[in-house]
């Protein structure tokens, strides 16, 4: 009993209750819509890293270099081709989706710390790239300002119909992760994170399955870039800045890495911590290295993990 009324909390309700809960804490707050919907498309981001952490337990220190490539892919061909939103964003992931298929090969033969900063090394060359060496396309320091035409069911200019389309990307991104990562390709992902000699040992080609998931999460993280371009009408070297890689590994590790309600959960309370208490905190990051230290002492399992596991005890002890 107490194993049914987790499932169905988990699989049920708990997508309902943190889209409620981010409306609450939004709409009823001074939070402008397109401050809102800016939380949205970080929560895709998050829950693009995620597949990488969470569920194959890669780390990787760079992943803002796919948020960028989409950001940056989908912003040129704006300013140099059409200016049709549907079609940057489809560029915006497909280019992201390149870099990730190009390096893929390379990165995903590393592990641990080496992992993580080979992306990282990526990522620096990415913002060079878009800063100094191609400034005379990407703007430079200054990027290129955006405008976007309409199309008769896409009013990007109205913020409530880009709000409501946000969301609604977050909600397919969340249902095609959750079908993935439930079939036995997310199995054999979470067996890669725990035991992958033993994967190998079983007839698996790990090395395959491990660059896909890597194309994957940098398609994702690039559809997030993509949005994002869309939602500002401009976009410059801050998309791809390798320093803003913390943001995305703190939202993993509060939400709880390895769950998408966690990804989800963790880039709202991470959003919620930099743009609101900074505003009576100057030195607000403080509290991130303080939740950080709670996160490893004390709750392992990130916020969502540690309900899932408050609801658990008490299910089994009212059964």
């Amino acid at each position: 009993m107490g194993r049914d009324a987790k499932t169905k909390f988990r699989d049920s309700g708990g997508l309902g209750v943190i889209l409620i809960a981010l409306g609450f804490i939004l709409f009823g707050s001074a939070t402008s819509i397109h401050r809102t919907t800016d939380f949205i498309i970080f929560c895709i981001f998050v829950l693009g890293f995620d597949l990488l952490y969470g569920h194959m337990g890669r780390l990787s220190f760079g992943h803002m270099l796919f948020f960028g490539s989409g950001a940056y892919a989908a912003g040129l061909l704006v300013r140099y081709a059409t200016s049709n939103p549907l079609v940057a964003i489809l560029v915006g992931i497909c280019g992201g989706a390149l870099v990730g298929a190009i390096l893929g090969p390379i990165v995903v033969r590393a592990t641990g710390a080496c992992f993580a900063l080979i992306n990282l090394a990526f990522n620096q060359v990415g913002y060079f790239l878009a800063l100094v060496a191609f400034a005379k396309f990407t703007g430079g320091e200054d990027g290129l300002s955006l405008t976007f035409s309409k199309i008769p069911f896409l009013n990007i200019a109205n913020p409530k119909v880009f709000f409501g389309f946000a969301l609604f990307c977050l909600c397919l991104t969340y249902y095609f992760l959750k079908r993935l990562t439930s079939s036995p390709y997310g199995v054999l992902l979470r067996t890669i994170r725990e035991n992958e000699t033993r994967a190998q040992f079983i007839g698996y080609n790990t090395y395959r399955y491990k660059w896909v998931s890597f194309v994957l999460s940098s398609s994702i993280s690039a559809f997030a870039g993509a949005l994002a371009t869309i939602n500002y009408g401009y976009v410059n070297p801050s998309f791809i800045d390798p320093t803003r890689n913390v943001e995305v590994i703190f939202a993993a590790l509060i939400g709880g890495a390895g769950s998408l309600y966690g990804a989800i959960l963790g880039g709202v309370s991470y959003m919620v911590i930099s743009n609101y208490l900074a505003r009576y905190i100057p030195r607000w990051e403080m509290f991130l290295g303080i939740a950080l230290l709670l996160l490893v002492f004390k709750f392992r399992e990130g916020i969502w993990g540690s309900l899932l596991s408050i609801w658990k005890s008490r299910t089994q002890t009212g059964g």
